[in-house]
């Protein structure tokens, strides 16, 4: 009898960066474990973290024992992967190919890896709030549970049925450490979720440049939003001299989407640029691999994505005016601060 198929979530640092989509592929870490199929349970791994991770927290050990025991034994070729990346704000859906293999030599060290052929990827909010929530879970792996239908759809994949996913091992249960990092990740996450869909829901694109432009002047810019038409790809200019005669002047292109952004749109806002001026693209979106290789060769070329915009906004949030503070309201609150 065939295995049922199965939904799972996985996270991966930011610093993977497009690698695990170009590639086609999924990973996680602990290098100094080496090759997972030396571990024949879950037992033998909590015994090898405890030993190789000695600083670990025991309450640790049973959660991190079982990612990594999923990961090895208990995917299958077939199942579905739901990949949150957080580098460009995109949701990844794909399907398991093959078996796990240990991969030395990887440049993230994350030597844990599995095959997946990537079917779809689609904007965050593309997907509910409480999908995207599911999917925020601060586990390394887990089951895709309740929203794993809506995520299928957009594949074109019918839901497994409430039998097959019941068949799947319960979340290992966590330390207070640890459920408390899951708090403030999820806080962080749920924000910029929030901000992005109230400028799609109540801004045009029009209004999302005037947006910018007060943000910046909330910045100490002197910005203005230039004529609808003609714009030549430049939707503000900005500077810090009050009169605009003076370098650096900024030229900026603004874009109200969450896909993705090619090179030839960054290469137009370039071509624009004079002596002493500087490119600026703010998207709610994120910039293709070429885009982000060009601002890194481009001194005078700043690429904001959504992720950037939103930090942007949230510093300077107090500045806003209160016609973009009643569109996003917000209010300030404490979380445990994880680079402390």
């Amino acid at each position: 009898m065939a295995q049922p198929m199965a939904v799972w979530g996985i996270h991966m640092g930011e610093h993977v960066a497009a690698r695990p989509i170009e590639q086609g592929y999924v990973a996680i870490g602990w290098p100094e474990m080496g090759d997972l199929r030396q571990y024949p349970d879950r037992e033998a791994l909590k015994v090898a973290l405890a030993r190789i991770y000695p600083d670990k927290k025991p309450g640790a050990l049973p959660v991190d024992a079982g990612t990594l025991f999923r990961f090895c034994r208990e995917i299958r070729a077939g199942d579905i992967v739901i990949y949150p990346s957080k580098h460009d704000r995109m949701v990844n859906v794909g399907r398991f190919r093959g078996d796990y293999a240990h991969v030395l030599g990887d440049p993230d060290e994350y030597p844990n890896h599995r095959r997946v052929e990537w079917l779809g990827r689609f904007p965050r909010n593309s997907f509910s709030q409480s999908a995207l929530n599911e999917i925020g879970s601060f586990i390394t792996l887990f089951a895709v549970r309740e929203h794993a239908a809506e995520f299928l759809d957009k594949i074109g994949l019918a839901a497994p049925q409430p039998s097959d996913t019941a068949a799947l091992p319960a979340e290992p249960a966590t330390d207070d450490d640890t459920a408390t990092v899951a708090v403030s990740r999820q806080a962080e996450m749920t924000t910029g979720d929030f901000v992005i869909r109230q400028i799609i829901a109540k801004l045009s694109g029009y209004e999302f440049e005037e947006l910018v432009a007060h943000l910046l002047e909330c910045m100490d810019y002197t910005a203005r939003v230039t004529p609808r038409s003609g714009d030549g790809g430049v939707d503000v200019i900005a500077h810090r001299d009050k009169l605009g005669f003076e370098p650096p002047i900024l030229k900026v292109q603004c874009k109200r989407k969450t896909d993705q952004i090619s090179r030839p749109e960054v290469d137009q806002l370039l071509g624009t640029l004079g002596e002493g001026e500087c490119g600026l693209f703010i998207t709610l979106g994120s910039y293709s691999s070429q885009s982000i290789q060009l601002e890194r060769n481009r001194p005078k070329l700043r690429l904001i994505d959504g992720e950037d915009f939103v930090e942007l906004l949230l510093e300077h949030y107090a500045r806003l005016a209160p016609r973009y503070r009643s569109i996003i309201p917000l209010k300030q609150i404490y979380v445990p601060d994880l680079q402390g």
